[in-house]
């Protein structure tokens, strides 16, 4: 295995604990498009799951597949515990979920009348007794006689997330819910997901929003018809990105060759409009040292401080390297 293919290698397992979902080698073709290719993951009972990647990557066309709204080509996957197969679709739907992007709420009813009718289409038993608790799930008790028209973009929202409540889903897949809203109907967005994680529901995240996917979810997936990485955003930093400092001085260094040269620790470094980044073995080791041989040279130092690398760096290497791949 080459270096990259080790970087890039993708784990398919959760760390210990039952999976909700198992996909092995799932791959969905229309004609000669290849709309995802040989996707293989799990997710943990109880996990949000985030699932990134740009337009055209395969997301939603994974997702229809995984909520039996389309077949694979070819691979399986377990749902809820039920196989993906054609005649569990029915049964997989029962345990299941799907918040689309677009509410698609009748606008001339009432909150009540939209989750009623959706309970029936449901065939759900204890009707009234599902609404009261989905409407108090998504704090929206106060607004069950209001016609869907007249709420707000965010109150439709949440009441979209009502009626995926409403059959108790194992597994609740959110595709983009926050697309569109305000950043007080995110945030309310986001404290339902916590709630939800909280009660132990199994939640599979599409999202554009990266820094909402590195808030919510314990691990992550990048998609670009394949699958390049999958895990933790912290285990994702580590694996893509080698670990270094920044430096910022009152100004720059008359010799940094020399001086950086001199801490065993530093394999590389750069000097940036802002300061200097320097590539290190252990940044808890070099940093005391590269402070004194600062000090020691007469410089003084704003700061200096191991860097941090977000989710979104992480999603734009990878998706960078993509587009150089198709260009050679």
């Amino acid at each position: 295995m080459t270096d990259m293919e080790a970087r890039h290698s993708v784990p398919d397992r959760t760390q210990g604990g039952e999976a909700a979902i198992i996909v092995e080698h799932l791959t969905k073709r229309f004609g000669d498009r290849v709309a995802f290719n040989d996707v293989s993951f799990e997710v943990g009972a109880g996990e949000v799951f985030g699932f990134l990647g740009p337009n055209g990557a395969g997301k939603t066309t994974t997702v229809r597949t995984l909520v039996t709204l389309i077949a694979p080509s070819t691979g399986t996957a377990t749902v809820a515990g039920i196989p993906l197969l054609p005649e569990n679709g029915s049964a997989i739907r029962s345990r299941i979920s799907l918040m689309p992007e677009s509410p698609g709420l009748y606008l001339r009813l009432t909150v009540t009348e939209n989750l009623q009718c959706f309970a029936g289409l449901y065939g759900l038993d204890d009707v009234p007794g599902r609404i009261g608790r989905a409407l108090r799930a998504v704090n929206l008790e106060d607004r069950a006689r209001d016609l869907c028209g007249s709420l707000s973009k965010g109150l439709r929202q949440r009441v979209a997330l009502a009626r995926a409540l409403l059959n108790d889903p194992a597994v609740l897949f959110l595709d983009e819910p926050t697309s569109g809203l305000d950043p007080v109907a995110i945030r309310e967005v986001h404290d339902l997901i916590e709630s939800l994680r909280k009660r132990g529901v199994t939640i599979f995240l599409t999202t554009h929003r990266l820094e909402e996917a590195e808030r919510l979810c314990d691990r992550v997936a990048i998609l670009n018809t394949t699958l390049r990485m999958i895990g933790r955003p912290d285990e994702l930093r580590a694996r893509l990105f080698r670990r270094s400092l920044d430096v910022r001085l009152r100004a720059p260094l008359g010799d940094p060759r020399t001086l950086f040269g001199a801490v065993s620790d530093v394999e590389q470094w750069e000097q940036t409009s802002s300061g200097y980044v320097l590539t290190v073995a252990n940044p808890d080791r070099a940093a005391p040292v590269l402070a004194r041989a600062l000090v020691g040279a007469g410089a003084d130092i704003l700061s200096l401080g191991e860097s941090h690398h977000s989710l979104e760096d992480v999603y734009l290497e990878l998706i960078d390297e993509d587009v150089e791949a198709k260009s050679r």
